[in-house]
Parts: C-alpha cells; structure tokens; sequence
C-alpha cells in the first residue's frame, strides 16, 4: 500500500474537508474504504485495504471537498439567467406542495416530497435515491431508495446529521434504471463530479433535486443538546428534527418517553449557534447550484419566530435552474401536486438565505486563508467566487481570510486521522 495515497485520502478528513458523503467507498470499493461513524462522531473514509495513488487521484477528482462545480454548461441554456449570488436560474418562485398532509409533514412546504411522488406516479422513473432517518443512529440519516409514493413519505423531514446518500452508488447505477436523485448540494456536487468519469449518471439520473442547505450539527453537539434536555442517548429510538408543520416539532422518542422540542431549542436564535463541521462553514455552494431544482425555507431573515412558526404553513421558495426542471415545475404545477403562489427574485432569496449570501462572498477569501496555511484548497468551477471577493470592501476580505487563518490554527479546521468508533 502506497504510504502517499493513505496520507492523502486521510488529509481529506484530517483537513476538516469531508462532507461524508460516502462516494470515496463506492469509487475505491468497501474492501479498501469504509465509510463509518468516526471516533469524532462524523461518518468518515476510513481505510481498511490496499489503496493506491491512482484511486486516490480520482478520489480527489470527483470529493466535494476537494472538488465543487457549478451547473455543468451542457446544462445551461440560451434562456439561463445568472445571478453572481444565486446561479444559473430559469424561474423562482414561492410554491407548496398541493396534497396539505404532504405540506404538513414536508420540511418546509412540501415541495421537494411532491416532486418525488409526482415522479413515481408518473412513471418517469423507478425510484427515488435519497436519505431518511437511520433506525440505528437516530440522529443520522441513512441512505435509501424510494420505489412507491408512501416510501417517499417515510423519509419526510429534513436531516440535520450525517448522511452518506453516495456510499454505495455504483451499485445504484448498475441497477440500470432511472431514478430522481435528492441530496444536499455538496452530494449534487459529488454525483456531478462522478459523471465525467461514469457515463451511467447522466445517462441515469434524470432528475436533480436539492434542499438549500446551510449546514447540518456536529454530533457532539446534537449529543450534548440532547443531554441537556435530559435524554439519555443510549436509550434513543427516534428523532425527527423538524416537519409537520413549518419547521414542526423536534420530535424525540427514547425507550421510556416522548418529546417535543422547539426547532429554535435546537438550533438557536441565530446564525452565531450553529455549531457546523469545518466544511459546512466553508462551503462555497449551499443553494445547489449543480441542481435542476432547489428548494428553500423562506423566511425573512433566514430564521422563524418563536410564535410564527406555530402557524406557519410552510411554502418554499424553488429556484429552477434547468430546462429539465422547468418542465417538471410546469408539469408538476398542472397536475396540483404542486402549488405556485407568485414569482420571486434573486433579491428575494437574499432576504430569505441572508446565510447563504454572505457566505457566498466570503467563500473565496476564506479559500485563501487556507492557502496561506498551506492547507488542501478545494478546487472551484462556474461558482464566481473571485467576482463576488471583488464586490466587497478590503477589510471585509481581510476579516474573512484572517478568521479562516485563526481557525486552521486553533485546531478548529482540524480532525484526527479517521479511525471507526464501531
């Protein structure tokens, strides 16, 4: 076994880049890398077989954190729009799903649950691969395929833990039958990435669906969040972070109780709680910007109210970004199993995903804090990163570029050399 590949595909995990996807599996195989709960609480790569440079090389090809690309240009279209913030767009708007109890029990309004059983009623493919609570680490999710409508509603509610949709994605494809792919846009990021170099993905993967997403808890701290809430999480059957109802209750059910929690309990008030692994807050793409479709909460602010949120209904804001998902938009519109209340603007998911913006302009500065330290920079494509540097003031440049620097050297872009926990 190569000594160099072993230290590169660790630096990976050891450089705080890995969003666990668990493609690196699949591309090396589980009898050299499996794809487990770590010592630090995350899934991460570890290695357990004879892994070699040229593996490893593809390997950091096709990561998401080593790799992040836009929408590819066979995708973009002479009707493309493109904001410097938000991407390649065809249409935005404010939608829900048309069945109430799919809205209800939907993270937000439902849309992206809609779209998968409207796909699957339709025939217009055989399955759904996506994520839903794992039965054997509650806060995870795990991945799963959906082949009827009620399998969809059984993965309803979004996952803020570690999930691994990708972990075994060559036999998904050697399946040989289509299928709609809905993953966080870093696993978009990754499929992507996979299609130039296995022809099965494109050829397969006819729909591309994503959540907005600004990042999922550390385990440590969802553990430490449940221990302060009095659960006892060796007695942990279930949990569902959020839905029924927008965003709904955290739901909690351990061998003696049953709770619900204010999805604010769990997250904070505010952006400055979040406790998110080294990747999330570096990320360069969280709208899902390799996507057909994206759907986001929409509230102002990026937030809900204590007191809002028990009568929110919930709607999404869904930003189209293709041919292919205009035509389903459209379809899906015609048939009710979405609503479309009005058209929206970029400017408008700014006010929504505050977030998602500010981190869009600091992407590029931050890259450079970890060149600086001579750290893995993850390569980037069709993103605009360095335009959107240049849009803001030097000092804000410099605070970005200099907090990456603080973190790498406080140990807080750092993990220990993934070792399995199991």
């Amino acid at each position: 076994m190569s000594k160099s590949a072993i230290d590169r595909m660790n630096s990976i995990s050891e450089q705080g880049l890995c969003s666990g996807c668990g493609i690196c599996q699949s591309i090396a195989g589980s009898s050299k890398i499996k794809v487990v709960k770590s010592m630090n609480g995350f899934e991460r790569p570890v290695i357990i077989g004879d892994l070699d440079d040229a593996t490893v090389d593809k390997i950091f090809q096709i990561c998401p954190g080593t790799r992040i690309e836009g929408l590819p240009k066979n995708q973009l279209s002479p009707n493309t729009k493109t904001d410097n913030v938000w991407g390649p767009w065809h249409r935005i708007v404010r939608a829900w799903a048309g069945n109430p109890k799919i809205r209800f029990e939907g993270s937000t309004g439902g849309v992206l649950t809609a779209l998968a059983k409207f796909l699957l009623s339709e025939k217009r493919v055989d399955f759904i691969l996506h994520v839903k609570a794992s039965s054997k680490e509650p806060t995870f999710g795990t991945r799963f395929l959906s082949f009827t409508e009620a399998d969809v509603l059984e993965a309803t509610g979004s996952r803020y833990g570690p999930a691994a949709p990708l972990i075994d994605i060559d036999e998904v494809l050697s399946r040989g039958s289509p299928f709609a792919f809905i993953g966080k846009p870093c696993d978009i990021s990754a499929l992507r990435n996979l299609a130039r170099y296995d022809e099965r993905v494109d050829e397969l993967v006819k729909y591309w669906l994503t959540p907005v997403c600004g990042g999922f808890m550390s385990p440590s701290s969802t553990d430490n969040f449940l221990t302060r809430n009095g659960v006892d999480r060796d007695k942990l059957l279930s949990l569902r972070y959020r839905g029924q109802g927008c965003p709904g209750p955290m739901q909690i059910e351990t061998l003696h109780e049953k709770k619900e929690l204010h999805y604010l309990d769990y997250w904070g008030d505010d952006e400055s709680t979040w406790n998110l692994p080294f990747r999330c807050k570096i990320c360069p793409d969280g709208i899902g910007e390799a996507a057909d479709i994206a759907a986001s909460d929409t509230w102002i602010g990026g937030s809900p109210t204590r007191s809002g949120s028990k009568t929110d209904r919930g709607t999404n804001a869904v930003v189209v970004r293709t041919e292919t998902g205009i035509e389903l938009l459209e379809a899906a519109a015609k048939s009710g199993a979405i609503n479309i209340e009005y058209d929206i603007t970029p400017d408008d998911m700014s006010l929504y995903q505050p977030h998602q913006m500010h981190k869009k302009y600091a992407a590029y500065d931050r890259y450079q804090g970890l060149a600086d330290e001579g750290r893995l920079v993850p390569i980037t494509k069709r993103l605009r990163l360095k335009e959107l540097a240049n849009e803001i003031n030097q000092s804000t440049r410099k605070i970005q570029r200099d907090g990456t620097i603080a973190r790498v050297r406080s140990g807080k872009a750092t993990e220990s050399t993934p070792n399995s926990s199991q």
